[in-house]
Parts: structure tokens; C-alpha cells; sequence
């Protein structure tokens, strides 16, 4: 019999460690070849790492969360054979000991019980020579101040279970001290008590991901956040009759193509809002292919997967990627080239995008459009209040490369685009 050792393999160009997000196996498993052993996050692409062998579990080397170089041995494996194990290791296997030498740390624990007792040395009779009556008959109204109902309520407390003893029966603070410190069984009243447990839940994998980038979009970037409202009826209007006829291979037209549509005739107008600002080097990377990342919420939290060069995309053609890219990101099978390389983001919460919303700007880029919820409210037409369909566009830029006015200029230009959508397709 032998050792094998998997070392972490090379997971991606210019990808020097990755996460440890999830173990498949456990010491002692006897796993075959193929077999799935752990999965690794970088760049949010998760990577799973095969085994290469047939072979038994002798040492997993890492805990969920840590990040590991590349190149390092994360799996020991007995094997038939003489294995490949490093001579220069042998210390490694010491970590696979640990667990075993934690049953001398548990002897302190007799110790500790035999305290215990001695702790129950009850101060609980002591402290309570007041009797606490008999409790009170059905129907028959406690007496007490505001003060000590609002208390009781909270702590969920029938003060019918509480002996007064001020004028008249009323109940006083130290009537309920007396009874909580009996530790007398509180009746609930409402069904409500409170929760004191706490629950620690550890940031890994994609989350983490997702904090650390969001964190340095706020720490670097001054968000400007700019609001305006679009009147979408005639879009709509258009859109639906657009799948009325569609072919039976064209995808279904949603929002989401007519304002990548849109953006993209007012980016070639302003391109100053197609970059990413380099601030380490103070340089702005102006691109000319238009690459829309569109924020989508998956069972793992939120990915940016990109549609590439939307400027060479039409209406189809936009609503068919976009729908490949959504389909890969809720399965996890998204590829690391397209969640990575956007120019500008559109995010979008469908019809729970409140009204309105002040969007994070994806790192480094310098803009990010927020598309909130579609509502039919009345608008004054100039005689009378007509239904019309309503949405508000809340869009953030980085103010340090965008000016106010700038970014006042392109939204407006989107919602001249969107309220006449036959603009959309006038070339030039």
C-alpha cells in the first residue's frame, strides 16, 4: 500500500490560490476515480477537483473557507501501490493526528461537572420569601399600572399568575421580580416569547466574494445616484406585439433587450460611460465594444454574467444571449469568460424593484443602470388623467469620472429611446 497526494491544480490564467468552498468526502471514504472530491471558488467560477485515483481518505487539508495556493496538497489517499507521496511531508500527517490528541484536552471536563454541583447551591429559596398566592380566577382582572403590563407583555407574563401585593391587590415591579426570580413557568398569553439564540453562519465561496467586491466598490468609488421616470406604454405595446409574431426560434422579448438596445445608441453618444477607471494608475479605460453585465440573483447569491459586444447584438440576438447567460448562472455552470470583462451593469429586481433604488457600481466600472418595478398610474395628459405604464430607472455613476450633467444626459437620452422604441431601431 502507498500514499497519493492531490495538490491543488492550476484552476485559471494568472490564478495564484482559491477558496476551499465545499468537501464532497470525508476521512475514510473510499472514493474511485472521477469521483468528485472538493469544489474551489476563484473569480467566482467554482471548480470541482476530481480524483485522479481509486483509493481511501487519509487527510483533507483545509476547512471550508480558506484559501489555498495553488500547488498545495489538499488530499492524501491510500492507495494500492507505492503512491507518489513526498518524502519531504511526512510532517503533514500530523495534522491528520489532531483530532485524535483532542481527547487530552476533554479531561478537564470531569473536573468542570464536579463544580457544577456545588453551583446549585440554590439562592433561589432563599431569595424568594414572599409567597406568591394562589393565582388569580378566570375572568378576575389583574391590578396594575401601565408601566408593569407593558413589562409583563414583553416578557410573556399572565399577571393573573402574579399575586399583588400593593393597595388593593395591585401588582407592583417587585411583585414581578419576585415571580421571575422563583423562575416561575410563564404562561403565554399571545403565543409570543422572545428568542435569544444566536446563529453563526460563516462568509464563504460566493458570498464572501460578493462582500469584498462590494465593499471596495464603496470604499473607492463616490456614488452619484440619478433617478428618472419612463414612460414604458408604448414599449410595451411594441413588445408585445413583437411576440405575438415571433418565429418559433426567437426567443420571448422581455425589457431587458430594448434597453440594451438603448444603451447602447447612448453610449456611442457619450463613451465616456463604457469604462473601467484604473485609480491605482489613475487611467481610464475608455472600450469601444459595449460588454453589459446583467446582476442576476442565483440559489448562491448574485453573479454578473456578460453579454458580449451588444453593440453587434440585435433585439434577438441580445434577448437569445441574455437567456443562454440566465439559464448558466441559476444552474452554476457559468463559465469564468462570461462572468468577467463588462463595461457597464444593468440590475434589475424584476417586479419587486420597489420604486426606487440606489444601485452599487460593479467595481471598476463607472456606471450602473437599475431598472425598478413596471406600474400603471394615472398621468396628466394636458385634458385628462389617462392609465399609463410607468417605471423609474435609478442609476448610479462614479462621480470622481462622471459629472452630474453627464449622467443626467445619458439616462435622459435612454428614456427618449424607450418612450419612442422606434428610435431603437433607426440606424445612425
Amino acid at each position: 500500500m502507498g500514499e497519493f497526494v492531490i495538490k491543488l491544480p492550476d484552476v485559471g490564467e494568472g490564478v495564484a490560490e482559491a477558496e476551499l468552498v465545499e468537501w464532497h468526502v470525508k476521512v475514510g471514504d473510499l472514493v474511485r476515480e472521477d469521483m468528485i472530491l472538493a469544489a474551489v471558488m476563484t473569480d467566482k467560477a467554482t471548480v470541482e477537483i476530481p480524483s485522479p485515483v481509486d483509493g481511501e481518505i487519509l487527510w483533507l487539508g483545509g476547512e471550508i473557507g480558506q484559501v489555498i495556493a495553488i500547488g498545495s496538497p489538499i488530499i492524501r489517499l491510500k492507495v494500492e501501490g507505492e503512491g507518489h507521496a513526498p518524502a519531504a511531508e511526512p510532517a503533514k500527517p500530523v495534522k491528520a493526528e489532531e483530532p485524535k490528541v483532542q481527547p487530552a484536552k476533554a479531561e478537564p471536563k470531569p473536573e468542570i461537572k464536579v463544580e457544577k454541583p456545588a453551583a446549585p447551591v440554590v439562592h433561589t429559596p432563599v431569595s424568594a420569601p414572599v409567597t406568591v398566592g394562589a393565582p388569580r380566577a378566570e375572568g378576575d382582572k389583574p391590578l396594575a399600572p401601565p408601566a408593569v403590563r407593558l413589562r409583563a407583555r414583553e416578557a410573556g407574563v399572565d399577571l393573573r399568575q402574579v399575586t399583588g401585593t400593593g393597595p388593593a391587590g395591585r401588582i407592583t415591579h417587585e411583585d414581578l421580580d419576585t415571580f421571575f426570580a422563583r423562575g416561575a413557568q410563564k404562561p403565554v398569553v399571545s403565543g409570543l416569547a422572545p428568542d435569544t439564540s444566536v446563529k453563526e453562519i460563516k462568509v464563504v465561496g460566493l458570498r464572501r466574494k460578493i462582500a469584498e467586491k462590494m465593499a471596495i466598490a464603496k470604499s473607492h468609488i463616490p456614488h452619484i445616484t440619478y433617478v428618472e421616470e419612463i414612460d414604458v406604454t408604448s414599449l410595451e405595446e411594441l413588445r408585445a406585439l413583437l411576440n405575438g409574431k415571433k418565429r418559433a426560434d426567437q426567443p420571448k422579448l422581455t425589457l431587458l433587450p430594448f434597453l440594451m438596445r438603448a444603451m447602447v445608441k447612448a453610449i456611442a453618444e457619450q463613451p465616456q460611460l463604457n469604462a473601467l477607471y484604473d485609480d491605482d494608475a489613475n487611467i481610464i479605460h475608455q472600450h469601444g465594444g459595449v460588454h453589459i453585465g446583467i446582476a442576476a440573483q442565483t440559489p448562491s447569491g448574485l453573479v454578473v454574467p456578460v453579454v458580449k459586444h451588444a453593440e453587434a447584438r440585435d433585439l434577438w440576438g441580445c434577448a437569445a444571449e441574455v437567456n443562454l447567460l440566465a439559464e448558466a448562472a441559476k444552474t452554476g455552470t457559468a463559465t469564468r469568460e462570461q462572468l468577467t470583462g463588462s463595461t457597464i451593469t444593468i440590475t434589475s429586481l424584476g417586479s419587486m424593484g420597489g420604486i426606487v433604488t440606489t444601485p452599487v457600481i460593479n467595481y471598476p466600472e463607472v456606471a450602473i443602470i437599475g431598472v425598478n418595478k413596471m406600474m400603471t398610474r394615472p398621468m396628466w395628459d394636458g385634458a385628462a388623467f389617462i392609465p399609463r405604464k410607468m417605471m423609474n430607472l435609478s442609476s448610479s455613476f462614479d462621480h470622481r469620472v462622471i459629472d452630474g450633467w453627464d449622467a443626467a444626459v445619458f439616462i435622459q437620452r435612454i428614456k427618449t429611446l424607450l418612450e419612442t422604441p422606434a428610435l431603437i431601431f433607426v440606424e445612425g
